[in-house]
């Protein structure tokens, strides 16, 4: 006798479903064993976080390059014989916060945030004291031992010292970030050692000059012209020799409190030029190198 066609209609019917639940069974282990999606822009974050970690990394690097200065060995000058003192003018040297650190303002990096404040960025130039003073140290007369200090004032009047047997940043990034050390925590040691290499001072600069010797400023609009070299040899060896040039963009020194005021060409030069021109004359003078 044949079953019925009910009976047979819901034999069929729960094998088709056995078969379903079967085959969802593995496939939801499988739906439990991969690993969840990363998130949108994960590998983007990841690697801005990275980013952010290397520069944190780099301004720490900077800032720990200009905790402390290297010195070079000082010559020793057994006669104790007079040498030559530079002071630097009107040098565009102004801390600025931009975002949210203090940086030396200059026209290159700066030039939207200076006219943001009503200013014009060609004055800010720190670049031309960086160039003036390392024409000073990298010179032989230097070398010699015949440099007896530098000062340098600000376009804001402030008044620092640099020894010298400083070695100067060779690069802008590194004088930058020295100089706005300086200025804000106003003195600068050598590495290791409590010496104060550059050091913030009271004006007027005269105070630190000695007494006697002859204050030469010099400025492309002085009345007077000169041959430097002839100038220079003419002058006392017994008594050290100031020489006030302006390390500015534009403009003239201030030269009341020079006691000659001289032109040593026919051009306009740079500071560092000017003062290459200097450490020449006085190295034929005292026979250096």
């Amino acid at each position: 006798m044949g079953r019925s066609y009910a009976v047979k209609g819901r034999k069929k019917k729960r094998k088709l479903h056995e078969a379903a639940a079967s085959d969802a069974g593995p496939l939801a282990e499988e739906a439990e064993e991969l690993p969840l999606p990363e998130e949108a822009g994960g590998e983007d974050k990841g690697k801005d976080e990275e980013a952010a970690a290397a520069a944190a990394g780099e301004d720490e690097e900077e800032h720990a390059a200009v905790e402390g200065l290297p010195v070079v060995p000082r010559p020793v000058d057994a006669k104790r014989r007079p040498g030559a003192i530079f002071v630097l003018e009107r040098a565009c040297l102004e801390v600025g916060k931009v975002g949210k650190t203090m940086q030396i303002l200059n026209s290159d990096d700066h030039a939207n945030y200076l006219r943001k404040q009503n200013r014009n960025p060609a004055d800010y130039r720190p670049d031309i004291i960086h160039q003036a003073l390392l024409a000073i140290f990298d010179s032989p007369l230097t070398k010699a031992g015949r440099l007896q200090a530098v000062y340098v004032r600000t376009e804001k009047g402030v008044l620092f010292e640099i020894k010298p047997h400083v070695r100067m940043p060779r690069t802008f990034k590194r004088f930058c970030g020295l100089m706005s050390q300086l200025l804000q925590k106003l003195s600068i040691t050598a590495v290791g050692k409590r010496e104060k290499l550059l050091n913030v001072v009271k004006n007027p600069v005269t105070r630190y000059l000695p007494v006697g010797a002859p204050k030469i400023g010099l400025s492309f609009s002085a009345e007077k012209s000169v041959n430097l070299f002839d100038y220079v040899a003419k002058s006392s060896d017994d008594e050290p020799l100031v020489f006030v040039v302006g390390a500015m963009a534009h403009g003239k020194i201030d030269k009341e409190y020079t006691d000659d005021y001289i032109q040593i060409c026919k051009y306009p030069l740079s500071a560092a030029c000017c003062l290459n021109r200097i450490c020449s004359a006085l190295e034929q003078k005292w026979n250096i190198g």
